[in-house]
């Protein structure tokens, strides 16, 4: 009798814990929140059985230096999200963009440029990039790593997204918006 009555125990538990967190799952993905599909359905975060390309933790993210363009240098950040995660829709240029070396934040201040209403589907098989643009007439400064909110036609995804990879950052540096592919 104490064996039925701890495994009925366990199956209640069990069973609540898993709508607890299948109901976190799909509200991580839901449009309304800016990191699901952007389909503006409900019905998207019903069917939505993994967690979110666009949130932080859910892809990674690498600096590479970029072909330069007169009077500026580029490096290109490309985002992939691996299998088992969910499509989302992002938008424009990140915001909140800082860079550091070794941890300690430089000060430079980011603008953005480019349009910045163009939806482009993130997710696994579906690298996106954006442009970080930085004059090379004004002395730069070293950086290993950016820190920026993705955004997504809905407004910014939650969360600080992070990118690692060598570049020299200057005043008047801007980020481009987020295209498709790598």
């Amino acid at each position: 009798m104490r064996t039925t009555t701890w495994k009925t125990a366990a199956t209640a538990t069990a069973t609540v814990l898993a709508a607890t967190l299948g109901g976190g799952i799909a509200q991580a993905a839901s449009p309304g929140s800016g990191t699901g599909t952007g389909t503006g359905s409900g019905a998207a975060s019903e069917r939505a059985s993994a967690p979110s390309s666009c949130r932080p933790a859910n892809h990674l993210a690498r600096i590479t230096p970029d072909d330069s363009s007169a009077g500026h240098s580029h490096y290109r950040v490309t985002l992939t999200a691996a299998p088992g995660y969910e499509p989302c829709v992002l938008a424009g240029s990140p915001v909140d963009v800082e860079f550091s070396e070794d941890g300690e934040p430089n000060g430079i201040a980011v603008g953005a440029y480019g349009p910045q209403d163009t939806p482009v589907v993130f997710g696994p098989g579906h690298p996106v990039h954006f442009d970080i643009q930085v004059p090379n007439y004004l002395p730069g400064v070293p950086a290993d790593e950016a820190t920026f909110t993705l955004s997504a036609p809905g407004g910014q995804i939650p969360g600080e997204s992070g990118a690692t990879g060598p570049l020299r950052v200057a005043e008047g540096t801007v980020v481009g918006p987020v295209m498709p592919g790598a």
